[in-house]
C-alpha cells in the first residue's frame, strides 16, 4: 500500500485556490480512510479532512469548513483511488506542509494522526497576503 501526492502545492495569494491530489494504491477491500493533514511551522500536525471508503467524507476541521472540499475520483471501491483536496479562499493561516495518509481498516481514528498507517510525502502550500 502506498500513497503519494500527485499534484504538488505551491505559492498562492490569499483568496486564491489550489487543488492537491493524493494517489493511493494497494488499498484493502475491507475498508480504509484517507486523510489530509497539515503542519505549519512551529505547530503540531492537524487533521484537515477525512474520507472513508464506506461513509464518504467524515471530517473537516472547523478552520476549513466551507472553504476546503475533499472528494474522490469515483474509484473508491477499487484498490487504487485518487483523492483531491480542493482549497478555496485560502488564508495566510493555511500556510503549511500538507500530507495525505491512509488508515487501514473499517473503523477510523482520523483525524487523529496517530491512527494513520501510511503517509505520503508532504507538499508545501504557501499563502501570501
Amino acid at each position: 500500500l502506498r500513497c503519494s501526492c500527485r499534484r504538488w502545492g505551491g505559492l498562492v495569494q490569499a483568496g486564491g485556490s489550489l487543488r492537491l491530489s493524493c494517489a493511493a494504491s494497494g488499498l484493502p477491500f475491507y475498508g480504509y480512510t484517507i486523510g489530509w493533514f497539515r503542519q505549519a511551522p512551529g505547530k503540531q500536525r492537524e487533521g484537515v479532512s477525512c474520507m472513508s471508503k464506506t461513509d464518504g467524507v467524515i471530517y473537516y476541521a472547523d478552520s476549513v469548513k466551507g472553504r476546503f472540499t475533499t472528494s474522490g475520483d469515483g474509484a473508491e471501491l477499487k484498490d487504487n483511488v485518487i483523492v483531491y483536496l480542493q482549497m478555496n479562499n485560502l488564508k495566510r493561516e493555511d500556510t503549511a506542509t500538507y500530507y495525505c495518509a491512509v488508515e487501514v481498516g473499517r473503523g477510523s481514528m482520523c483525524p487523529n494522526s496517530r491512527g494513520m498507517d501510511y503517509w505520503g510525502k508532504g507538499t508545501l502550500v504557501t499563502v501570501s497576503s
